[in-house]
């Protein structure tokens, strides 16, 4: 049980460190981004920059998240996961053959083999993990900590140092 439990934290690190580095390299230009997703043709033009925004801040946040098992995050990574894999699922019916874009501007397999197929296997691959987790969260009974319980403990503590 212990491998397992250790598998468990492994593949929430993991997913929240891949969260995080997809977020921030993003974030580092989102112009570069939102035309990387203009290539897509699903996002109306005046949406491609708050998109182009709001969902590395949402994979950080995410990553966080699951770094620190906060209830939610592991969902909001399959959610977004889910759409990753529809968008790059559509991308491959169509015949692009652009970037994923899933690393930002500087992804060494986008430069490398400028397709979807290897982001899409990468992705069914995540998903595994995320199944696994969620399983064995399950199997052990493990409640993720809600949020407001790190938002109460920090009051706590900042009231403390404030006395």
């Amino acid at each position: 049980m212990k491998a397992m439990d250790f598998g468990y934290r492994l593949c929430c690190w993991t997913l929240g460190i891949v969260f995080i580095y997809a977020g921030v390299t993003k974030l580092f230009d989102p112009k570069i981004f939102a035309t990387l997703m203009d290539a897509y043709g699903i996002v109306p033009d005046i949406l491609l920059m708050p998109a182009a925004v709001f969902l590395p801040v949402l994979e950080i946040a995410a990553g966080i998240g699951i770094l620190f098992d906060i209830k939610g995050s592991l969902t909001i990574i399959l959610g977004l996961l889910i759409l990753f894999l529809v968008i790059l699922g559509y991308g491959i019916h169509i015949g692009l053959d652009v970037d994923c874009g899933c690393f930002g501007p500087e992804d060494p397999e986008g430069q490398a083999f400028h397709g979807l197929k290897t982001a899409f296997a990468r992705d069914l691959l995540m998903l595994a993990g995320i199944c696994f987790a969620f399983g064995w969260r399950k199997t052990r009974g493990i409640s993720p900590t809600p949020f407001i319980y790190y938002l109460n403990s920090y009051k706590k503590m900042k009231k403390e140092n404030m006395a």
